[in-house]
């Protein structure tokens, strides 16, 4: 996917397909292509699919938290000229979503929340970051899968690197906190949007019973579990997560 990547002015993303926009937002140790196949099938399917590269670790310190990623979400989709979009984040990506939708209802026709957080933060480990133990990074890395084996080692090598670098990890818990802070509990009977949660069954980041509160809250939400999935459904089971989502967007007319 990274040879489908534009450039224009401080915006990196994908883009493909025509019809209504859905717009991807990834998770904080999350890469673009974490949603290569789900890009692909809806690209192919009837809509126009962007994924921008979230300035995770490229903010100012002071500026690198939830409401600046969704102040950038909002500019991005200025740039774009996209009046309202379906909402698709993991994690954090789905965090950023509801932020988004609580300030801009109007721009926001639908969310998809896979392991968003939101309602519940997992600390990050008493221990978070063992800079330099790249055993404990892997173990980390692959446990957020029920198949360690989709932890591929450039995956690990890759948040080995954040986790290294002392300006990546000071905006990781610098977005940590702010997650902490931005407890969306009290906004989410305000959200009127229709909303498909995809979750994973054995999700330990996002357990399912944070799926379930979600779904108790949200005034019109649908859940759906996908069994043997950890943390990032549309990774882990490409297939049956995007043929979760097509049905729903069909059913609900989007």
């Amino acid at each position: 996917m990274t040879d489908q990547l534009k450039t224009e002015g401080k915006f990196t993303y994908a883009e493909a397909g025509e019809g209504p926009a859905i717009i991807v937002l990834h998770g904080l140790m999350g890469a673009l292509s974490n949603f290569g196949a789900t890009f692909n099938h809806f690209s192919n399917n009837g809509y126009k699919v962007l994924i921008p590269e979230l300035p995770l670790y490229s903010l100012p310190l002071i500026k690198t938290n939830v409401k600046n990623l969704a102040s950038f979400l909002k500019e991005f989709m200025e740039l774009k000229k996209i009046d309202n979009a379906i909402l698709l984040g993991n994690s954090l990506g789905g965090h950023i979503g509801l932020y988004f939708t609580k300030h801009y209802q109007e721009k926001v026709r639908a969310l998809v929340l896979t392991g968003s957080s939101g309602l519940y933060e997992k600390a990050m480990g008493d221990s978070f970051p063992k800079r330099g133990n790249y055993e404990y990074i892997k173990e980390k890395t692959k446990g957020v899968f029920y198949d360690p084996a989709i932890g591929t080692k450039e995956m690990v090598d890759d948040v080995f690197k954040i986790v290294n670098d002392r300006s990546s990890v000071i905006r990781t818990l610098a977005i940590a906190k702010s997650a902490i802070r931005h407890n969306m509990a009290n906004d989410l009977p305000e959200m009127k949007q229709p909303t498909c949660l995809i979750w994973g069954k054995q999700d330990i980041v996002t357990p399912p019973e944070v799926a379930e509160d979600f779904h108790k809250i949200l005034p019109d939400s649908d859940l759906f579990w996908i069994d043997k999935c950890g943390h990032a459904a549309m990774m882990e089971r490409p297939e049956e997560f995007n043929a979760i989502l097509h049905k729903w967007l069909i059913e609900r007319n989007l």
